[in-house]
């Protein structure tokens, strides 16, 4: 029997989601990404090199079962996603730039996943596999998830400039609701979903945990030392953050099919979503914090 969320719900849910923050940019955001394409190339080169290397270091550096160290690796190889793109509209980052980041490694993930996997099942497991991922399918999925449904979004605000803002501030409220309804429904009513016991989830938590933190962090400071602007940092942070679980769940259960290694990708998106809102929040602050100083010190030296 089909599941009915994973296959349905889910999908649909993430289409009106990414549609709903087509609504809050135009065109002209996306254009300036591309003719301004430093920030969108630095998060990007992150999350190719900077993401597994973390996670390598933390496989290294750690005792925990090696099909959960090759789990860790899955989970930084794979690239953000709706969840991603959702957390830097509630903060008011550069959507362009992340629905940007996530469709352009979306389909680099193609060939990186596998040498990052392959290399993974080598150095822990001494073992090889032979792993290709679905491209017509990514391809499509890119399409109908992100490109088109951010372009729905963007060509109603472009004809209903007015109808788009009075949008703005409910869909803050609708959009994470119907998200987290939804990943509900697959958790509690999904066919043979993954589950975690306790166990599990504790065992892991530390090191998805650390996963999330050092990659948010690492990621806001090659962003602030590339002198990014205040937005563009930590939108940087949130998609070098967070990743897409369900891709990591899919690469591990149904590619390589191995159920532990799964487990990390459901730990890690059991909180992901929250603790990558909060240290996003975090860094905001930060930065908004440092901005008001600098231009104070500068308006009383002016002065």
């Amino acid at each position: 029997m089909t599941n009915l969320f994973a296959d349905y719900f889910l999908p649909i849910t993430l289409a009106l989601i990414t549609l709903g923050m087509g609504l809050s940019v135009t065109l002209k955001d996306f254009k300036l990404v591309f003719y301004r394409p430093r920030a969108v190339v630095i998060g990007i080169c992150c999350q190719i090199f900077l993401l597994p290397l973390i996670a390598f270091g933390i496989a290294l550096l750690t005792d925990i079962d090696p099909y959960f160290k090759v789990g860790l690796i899955i989970i930084a190889s794979c690239p953000g996603g709706a969840t991603s793109n959702l957390i830097t509209y509630l903060l008011n980052g550069n959507v362009a730039l992340s629905i940007s980041m996530t469709a352009l490694n979306s389909i680099i993930t193609l060939i990186s996943i596998p040498l990052n996997v392959s290399l993974a099942l080598m150095v822990f497991i001494h073992a090889e596999a032979d792993i290709h991922l679905p491209v017509g399918t990514t391809i499509i999925n890119i399409l109908i998830l992100t490109i088109i449904p951010a372009y729905i979004g963007i060509r109603i605000r472009n004809r209903k400039t007015e109808l788009a803002d009075k949008l703005q501030r409910p869909l803050k409220v609708i959009l994470p609701f119907i998200l987290l309804l939804t990943f509900a429904g697959v958790v509690f009513f999904g066919e043979g979903a993954i589950t975690a016991t306790s166990k599990d989830f504790f065992n892991l938590l530390p090191f998805t945990l650390l996963l999330n933190a050092l990659s948010m962090f690492i990621g806001w400071m090659i962003a602030r030392a590339s002198r990014l602007g205040r937005i563009n940092q930590f939108t940087v942070a949130i998609e070098v953050g967070l990743q897409n679980s369900a891709l990591a769940i899919f690469v591990a259960s149904a590619i390589l099919d191995n159920q532990v290694m799964a487990l990390v990708a459901v730990v890690y998106g059991s909180f992901s979503f929250f603790s990558t809102a909060f240290f996003a929040w975090v860094i905001k602050r930060i930065t908004r914090v440092r901005k008001a100083k600098t231009e104070g010190e500068m308006a009383g030296v002016e002065y």
